[in-house]
């Protein structure tokens, strides 16, 4: 019995054997499994000899029995065996065809990189064809046009540059055309019409105040003992007297206008009462004071129902009856301001504007030139400041602070007065200067025009309403004249201080001698 066993255990083994033979053999290829085949039918042989010899002597039905399950485990194996060698055939075929799909695809990689290796040269030679071929052309075009390369490009730049500007110069003058003759029209109409309606002949008045006298022993009753009269009348009423050589004459001055008419209002009571002395001066000078309030009260009032402005606080009327005194290049500032105001109504009624809120404005545009002379500041902003604390609209404020162009208008009302202020500043006979700052303006009119590239001379003519400026033909085009003519317009605004306006005339002529002989 444990023979039996024994050969039982040895041909399980066996089988456990070829088992595991079998498992491991499935897990490589072709070659693998044979030798693996092989050596476990070998090893196979060998336990069933050494089970068969052991059984044999045990018992003969326990190794034919043993015989039986070998051959029925062979028969099994072998048709594993075989099954896996077909699965291992299919497989070889698979990888087989892969191999042979990937040998393709190399190929066709390696063909095409070739390919591309070569067009890869052939467009680098192409390349440097070009090169060569537009070096050679370049070469050509500069011997014949007898330019360089940079000096080509600066001459294709600079004929660009002529024809921007000559396109820009043609558009602007289109335009500044069409404008004209729109705007040009309808402002002669309103104009004409305001100035036709509205006829103003006052005349330029001096600044400084001349009291004639009867005799020149006057002088010296005015001049006082040791010069006590003359310092009496000058610290009374804050001007300067000038007695000179002038017979029969004597001059006051001040920066005050209203100071100066009362000094002029004070010595002329005193020469007609004869008596001068510091206590008589003192009480003329309190009447002449009191009698130039009432003038410009009663003038400030003669003002505001003149031009039809209504509800204007009391304090803004005496400012306006104090411009009765103030003047601007020899023109009174109390009728310019009522001139501006009735121009300024009459434009607004054409416009369909306000016209109250226009007169107002036209009335009130000069206010700050009443104390500017007392306090810091340009004339439109003390202006402003006393629009504002007298509590006017807002209109009216921003009026008085465009009307000189401090700021852009952005109002109709506010174009009107600054219209009616040139015209009435600027009309012929309205103002007049001293004979050094008028010939200074036009030093000045030609020291800027002067100050531009290409311009050869300038003129101021017209008494300084026109400036004719003669160009350098070979520096300014045809084109360029009419952006030169704006640029030297907007300089002109700028910096410089004029009534009216001023017309810029460019003027370029080329010439051509020749002499025959």
């Amino acid at each position: 019995m444990p023979g039996v066993i024994t050969y039982i255990i040895y041909t399980a083994a066996a089988i456990a054997v070829f088992v595991i033979a079998f498992f491991l053999g499935i897990t490589y290829r072709k070659k693998v499994a044979e030798r693996e085949i092989g050596s476990a039918e070998e090893e196979a042989k060998r336990i069933i000899n050494e089970a068969i010899k052991g059984a044999e002597a045990k018992k003969r039905e326990a190794m034919l029995e043993a015989k039986e399950e070998i051959h029925k485990s062979r028969s099994e194996y072998e048709r594993e065996v075989k099954e896996r060698r077909q699965d291992l055939q299919k497989q070889e075929r698979r990888l087989q065809q892969k191999e042979e799909t990937l040998d393709k695809k190399t190929e066709n990689i390696e063909r095409k990189s070739d390919l591309l290796t070569k067009k890869l040269n052939d467009v680098d030679a192409a390349r440097e064809e070009v090169a060569q071929i537009k070096r050679s052309q370049l070469e050509m075009l500069e011997r014949i046009s007898g330019y360089t390369v940079e000096e080509a490009k600066q001459y294709l730049l600079n004929n660009i540059e002529a024809e921007v500007t000559h396109e820009a110069a043609v558009k602007i003058k289109e335009i500044e055309t069409q404008l004209k003759d729109e705007a040009d029209q309808k402002a002669r109409e309103l104009i004409s019409l305001a100035i036709q309606r509205c006829a103003a002949d006052h005349v330029a008045e001096a600044t400084v105040s001349v009291v004639p006298l009867p005799n020149d022993e006057m002088k010296g009753r005015i001049i006082g003992r040791e010069g006590r009269n003359i310092r009496s009348i000058e610290t009374l009423t804050g001007v300067d007297l000038i007695i000179d050589d002038t017979p029969e004459a004597i001059t006051i001055s001040s920066f005050d206008p209203v100071r100066r008419e009362i000094a002029r209002i004070a010595l002329e009571k005193l020469i007609v009462d004869g008596r001068i002395h510091p206590a008589r001066i003192e009480e003329m000078v309190e009447k002449a004071r009191k009698e130039v309030d009432a003038t410009i009260k009663s003038e400030g009032e003669r003002a505001v129902l003149e031009t039809g402005v209504r509800s204007i606080h009391p304090e803004l009327v005496k400012l306006i009856g104090r411009q009765k005194y103030r003047t601007s290049y020899g023109q009174n500032i109390l009728n310019h301001s009522i001139e501006v105001a009735q121009l300024s109504g009459l434009m607004a009624a054409e416009l369909g504007e306000d016209v109250a809120v226009a007169k107002r404005a036209g009335l009130l545009h000069d206010l700050g030139k009443a104390i500017d002379h007392e306090v810091e500041g340009s004339h439109v902003a003390i202006g402003v400041e006393l629009a504002r604390k007298y509590k006017e609209s807002e209109a009216v404020v921003h009026a008085i602070e465009a009307h000189h162009g401090d700021v852009e208008p952005h109002t109709v009302i506010a174009c009107i007065v600054q219209a009616a202020d040139t015209i009435s500043a600027a009309r012929p006979g309205a103002r007049r200067e001293n004979i050094e700052n008028y010939i200074k303006r036009l030093e000045k009119l030609e020291e800027v025009t002067n100050s531009f590239k290409g311009v050869e001379s300038s003129y101021a003519i017209q008494a300084g309403r026109e400036i004719r400026i003669m160009v350098k033909p070979d520096e300014v085009s045809e084109d360029e004249m009419i952006l030169l003519a704006r640029d030297i317009a907007k300089k002109i605004e700028n910096e410089l201080e004029y009534p009216g306006q001023i017309k810029v005339h460019v003027l370029r002529e080329t010439k051509a001698v020749e002499y025959a002989k």
